[in-house]
This record gives C-alpha cells, structure tokens and sequence, in this order.
C-alpha cells in the first residue's frame, strides 16, 4: 500500500503544536530528535512524526499524558505519570505490532515519534504552583523514555526458557529520512512477551527498544535491561540492531571503542566504552559472542542469507589508540592490542553488544549466551514524498520475520 503525504493531521495538532499556556513554554529547549518533530517530507505536506503517530492510532495516548499535564499535581504525581503512561504507550505499542492493523503492524516508527512527543512536552511543561528545576525535569523525561522502551518491563515467566533482546531506534534522520524505519526496533515490538519453539524447548522472549544516544548508553541503560533479565538467569541475551545490505550477520566479537559517528542529536563521541556505574564491569578489550552461532548459520532461515562475521579492528600493542590505522583482521586478538571495532563496527550497535555481554561477565552468568544479530538494511519508500509503499513494507516484514526465526533457533 502506498501513501503519499497528502493527508491532513486531523486532531493530532491540537497535542503536538498547540499546546495550551500555561501549561507549556514553546520557547523551551528542546533536543535535536525532538525538533525533527517538525520535519516534512513536502513544503505543504504534515509533519512526518506526527502524522505516523496519528496513522497509528496512537494520538489518543499522546493527547491523554499532555492534557494530565495540564490540571494540577505534586511531583510525585507527575513522576507516577510519567512512569505509567510511559509503559501503557509500550504496551499499547507491543499490542499493535502484535496483532492486525489498518496501518501496518510491523511499523515501529509510531513508537519512536509518539514518545518525542511526550518527551517534547515534559522539556516544555510549565507546572501548576511548583517551579520544576532542570534536574528534576531530567528525571522525568527519563522516566518516560525508558518506560516507554520496554526496560522496566522485564518479567520472564517460569517453566521455560528465557531469551532477552534489545532492538533500536530509527535512525540516520535528517532531511527527507526522517521516514527511516529500524527493522531491529520492530522485531523487538514483534517479540516481546511471546513464547518462540526453539531447539530445547518453548523460550519466553522479554524484549526492549534501545535508543540511538550515546549520553542514554553512559546512563547505563543497556545494562539497567539486562541486569533486570540477568536477575532471571536467561539463557540468552541478544542484542539486534541494523547492519549492512543484504544480509544478516552473527558477530563473532564486540569491541571496546566508540568510533566517533553521530547519534540521534548529531553527537559524536570517540574513545574507550566507558563504565556504567553501579554494574560489575571486567575491563576487557574483545568479548566473543557465545551464541550457537554455527547452528543459526545453517538454519536455512529465508529470503537472506546469514553469515558468522569474524571481523575486527585493533590497535596494535603499543600503539595510542585513535591515533594511526588500526589492524582490521579475522583471526585472534592480538594479546594486549586494544579494540578499534568489534565485528560490528565501532558504534552504538556494536556497543550493545559489548556493554550487555561485559554485563553478563561481570556478574559470572556463565550459563547464559550472548551475542549480536545484525540485520540487512532497510531501504525507504521509492517516492520521496510517501511515508511508506509495498516493497517498503515487504522487506521490513521480511527482515522481522527472520529475526523470530533466528532467535527462535537459539
């Protein structure tokens, strides 16, 4: 089905753009993926973010946080706001991705937008009675993103196996690809909560969306989802997120280093993967995958094929790491050399992986694998003035579909 961006907002600006005063300071600062609200894809045409939210059905749970906002309440009513919308919007994501839909099921860019939405109105809101200082506001922004992705909901049922898995955000959005999808977020949307037929019996999946922010991963958000699933002695941690073209990849190794590209707010950072703080961290260079990743390779699992990449990049010993070309290589780690990219690259995809195995070390669970699954890239709908089209959706639904296989074989 294809959609161009002829269609108009209907009520949905009354909650993205008209927000009430005093409710809501326009003039307050927002973040980069927060003014790609505003990004369409035609100078007449409705702003992108806003209008999935709206083909979605999710209009209704922006317009019910932004409106509470607006009636009177203490801090801590507005943190059990924050916190309780925030898990019915991923609920109510996990329900439709889950089920049929009049706008495809396997879409997870409503998600993304409906939460900077919500995200956007916490930057700007004016409270009745109380001056919110900017620590405070902080909290519960995160308090609603990480609710809305899925982290604080890890609950693994007993009798089976368990299996946790992180997704992604949408990402690379500036200009016209602001309508960029991430099949890895939607596979997590497809996952969570189900129980899959793998190999040794029925496994429940417990699954959340990470987001594409370096300052979010130096918060310790990986490790807040998987030390909750690790509490549960998991049999598995599998961190997915986009790959290259054509093709899904099994990493063989993740790596200790950032390599500089920018995330979702146009940050770039370079260095060593720092700490989170709280969590047993081994400070170790390469951590290699522990997934049954011969048995994932020969599945036979269609339309693409899935390779085991043993890929990585290191400095070499006595070297300065940054400084000079690194070795890139598919043997060993040299002994004392420092990484400069895992198998899957040098950023945040690559340090799921490394921050939830680190994770996994750390806390000696040496019963449970870990790895990463990268998945073919997802292209954008062929005219550039439509938010989605068949071939779009067939692909996602393709990719998505064999990320279930693929975990299922684990």
């Amino acid at each position: 089905m294809a959609l161009t961006l002829g269609l108009s907002l209907l009520t949905l600006p009354a909650v993205a753009h008209a927000q009430p005063a005093p409710c809501f300071d326009p003039n307050a600062p927002l973040t980069v993926e927060e003014q790609r609200l505003g990004d369409r894809l035609t100078p007449t045409g409705p702003a992108v973010g806003p209008e999935l939210v709206r083909l979605a059905g999710f209009e209704d749970d922006v317009s019910r946080f932004t409106t509470r906002l607006c009636e009177p309440m203490s801090l801590s009513q507005a943190l059990y706001h924050a916190a309780g919308r925030g898990t019915e919007l991923w609920q109510a994501a996990v329900r439709r991705a889950q089920s049929p839909q009049t706008w495809d099921a396997y879409d997870d860019r409503p998600l993304y937008w409906a939460r900077l939405l919500a995200t956007k109105a916490l930057r700007q809101w004016q409270p009745r009675g109380w001056q919110l200082d900017a620590a405070t506001r902080a909290r519960l922004v995160d308090v609603f993103d990480r609710t809305s992705r899925g982290v604080e909901e890890v609950r693994f049922a007993d009798g089976v196996r368990r299996i946790a898995v992180t997704g992604f955000d949408p990402f690379q959005l500036s200009g016209t690809s602001v309508r960029r999808s991430n099949p890895a977020g939607a596979s997590a949307l497809r996952l969570d909560g189900k129980v899959v037929d793998t190999p040794s019996g029925p496994a429940v999946v417990q699954a959340a969306v990470l987001p594409v922010l370096w300052g979010s991963f130096d918060q310790g958000i990986v490790e807040r989802f998987y030390g909750s699933a690790l509490r549960s002695t998991p049999d598995a941690l599998v961190t997915v997120s986009q790959g290259r073209p054509g093709q899904f990849d099994v990493e063989r190794w993740a790596g200790r280093w950032r390599g500089g590209f920018p995330d979702n707010n146009d940050v770039p950072v370079t260095g060593v993967v720092p700490d989170a703080a709280g969590w047993p961290q081994p400070a170790v260079e390469f951590i290699e995958t522990t997934l049954p990743h011969q048995r994932m390779v020969d599945a036979g699992t269609t339309p693409f094929p899935v390779r085991y990449n043993r890929e990585f990049c290191e400095w070499p010993p006595g070297t300065v790491p940054g400084t000079g070309t690194p070795s890139c290589r598919t043997d060993e780690p040299t002994p004392g050399a420092a990484s400069a990219a895992g198998s899957g690259g040098d950023y945040l995809s690559n340090e799921s992986m490394y921050r939830a195995n680190r994770l996994r070390l750390g806390l000696s669970a040496t019963t449970t694998a870990g790895g990463h699954l990268h998945t073919p890239v997802l292209g954008q709908p062929a005219d550039p003035a439509a938010l989605t089209d068949a071939a779009f959706e067939h692909d996602r639904r393709a990719i998505v579909d064999q990320v279930v296989a693929l975990v299922s074989v684990i």
